[in-house]
């Protein structure tokens, strides 16, 4: 794989800084700020929220309704807070990965088309070897298209939350700091421990949300923000829930496109990790990997931004 160096196209500098920037008092109040309101505060309204309409936080299966209140609620914070750190550090919301010139344009929707594809790849040889089957529609006419609409809202939010929390403010501070690939490293670790509460996850499942972190770092190095990934990352879990209707991360939903099981050993069909927990699913992040190499040939993020 060539050397990934930043072209004169790229925003910023075409070289990194041989040493990390000063931290600033500015630095430090923007990351405390981001903290709290990304983080804490969110979490404080999402179980004051909980308690006052009698809301389950912790059931075992997914609905539109919790994943668009839920995942709704933290998109927002983080948005707000990454606008925030924004205006505290006079940066355009494009050092964060997020240029709103870009939003929802045709980056976005190609990384849609590839996380559905890459998602149906990874069920292939699972269809093909008699591990997987689809047995009937769950849903049609009407409940189809207003299950469909919701579910593909509900994890756009789940998108934005779990990429500008993980991949967006904090990646371009950490890589300011340690540079891109430790960066990565560090907050795609966080990204796999965020899912270990989820019920019915298990070791491959976590294995493979650290290489998809690494992969969504990988796709955001080559095309230069989050707009590719946030499509991806949408239509994965609105493949795996709601189209094929199998478990997302261990959690099964309810009102899916197609009535599907599978069977055989965990570690080839996933179990109840779903799809994610297959091992067909760390050679089709390999797989991915390749072919963001060969589409996205330039690293466009810079190593270490200035």
């Amino acid at each position: 794989m060539p050397p990934e160096t930043p072209t004169s196209s790229d925003p910023h500098p075409t070289h990194s800084p041989a040493s990390a920037p000063t931290w600033t008092p500015a630095n430090r109040k923007a990351l405390l700020l981001w903290l709290f309101f990304a983080l804490m505060l969110p979490g404080l309204a999402i179980y004051g929220l909980a308690s006052l309409i009698g809301l389950d936080l912790h059931a075992p299966t997914l609905t539109i309704k919790n994943e668009l209140l839920l995942k709704g609620i933290a998109a927002f914070f983080v948005l707000l807070a990454t606008w925030m750190a924004s205006r505290i550090q006079k940066r355009p919301l494009d050092d964060y990965g997020i240029p709103p010139a870009q939003a929802f344009g045709w980056r976005f929707w190609e990384g849609a088309l590839w996380g559905f594809g890459m998602l149906s790849l990874l069920l292939l040889p699972l269809l093909a070897t008699g591990h997987f089957h689809i047995e009937s529609m769950a849903l049609k006419g009407g409940a189809f298209w207003g299950y469909a609409l919701g579910w593909w809202l509900g994890f756009v939010c789940a998108s934005f939350h779990e990429e500008l929390t993980f991949r967006g403010y904090l990646l371009f501070i950490a890589a300011r700091r340690i540079r891109f690939w430790r960066a990565a490293i560090a907050l795609s670790i966080g990204f796999a421990a965020s899912h270990l509460p989820n019920p019915g996850e298990t070791f491959f499942g976590i294995l493979q949300v650290l290489g998809t972190g690494l992969l969504f770092c990988f796709m955001i190095r080559r095309t230069g923000n989050l707009w590719f990934v946030l499509g991806f990352h949408a239509a994965w879990d609105w493949a795996q829930t709601f189209f094929y209707g199998t478990a997302d991360s261990g959690l099964k939903s309810v009102g899916y496109f197609l009535n599907t099981s599978t069977a055989g050993p965990d570690w080839l069909t996933g179990g109840s990790t779903g799809p994610e927990g297959s091992v067909f699913s760390l050679i089709g992040l390999l797989l991915a990997a390749l072919l963001v190499h060969w589409r996205f040939p330039t690293a466009l993020y810079p190593d270490r931004p200035t």
